[in-house]
């Protein structure tokens, strides 16, 4: 199986990679990357815009050559009764060439400091390596993995959407694909 990631983040392919050698551990599983527009701002707000995000850098990822193509996006999403009114949710689109199927992270708050200044238009991303003080924090363990002292990481949280997202090709039978 050849599977494209619509991004150079280690850590969305590792995510992706360990998923699909699970589901399919009798097949070769050769997982490759390449950067891609999202066609939504760096910093999504909403859900329509990370699953938009999600779906488009499956579909502009995607090319004869692969069995499927995997699109990752990560949005806040405002939820009410939440301390700053969002939830990081973290999306998974892939497609065949023909349909998308989707899958969603388990969610988490931000502390309200983050919120704040990404609604004054900053990336989560900076805010959240200065706050650490790792560079490139989302490529290496992610904020839930600080936030959750460890407990949680980037490519188990990413491995959430992904797995989420293969539901309807691990049971094509059900779902008619």
């Amino acid at each position: 199986m050849k599977v494209i990631v619509g991004s150079k983040n280690p850590v969305k392919s590792r995510a992706v990679e360990n998923i699909l050698k699970k589901i399919y551990p009798e097949q070769e599983v050769e997982v490759l990357s390449r950067e891609v527009d999202s066609g939504v701002p760096d910093q999504p707000l909403g859900q329509d815009e990370t699953i938009q995000g999600a779906v488009n850098r499956a579909k502009n990822a995607y090319s004869e050559e692969f069995d499927l193509s995997v699109g990752i996006e990560s949005g806040l999403v405002p939820v009410k009764e939440t301390i700053t009114g969002y939830v990081d949710m973290q999306w998974c689109a892939i497609y065949d060439g023909e349909k998308v199927t989707l899958g969603v992270s388990a969610g988490f708050e931000y502390p309200p400091h983050v919120v704040e200044e990404v609604l004054k238009g900053r990336e989560v991303g900076h805010i959240m390596d200065e706050l650490t003080g790792v560079d490139n924090l989302g490529k290496k363990r992610g904020a839930v993995s600080f936030l959750t002292d460890g407990l949680l990481d980037r490519v188990g949280n990413s491995e959430q959407c992904v797995l989420m997202a293969m539901v309807p090709w691990m049971n094509s039978d059900l779902y008619k694909i």
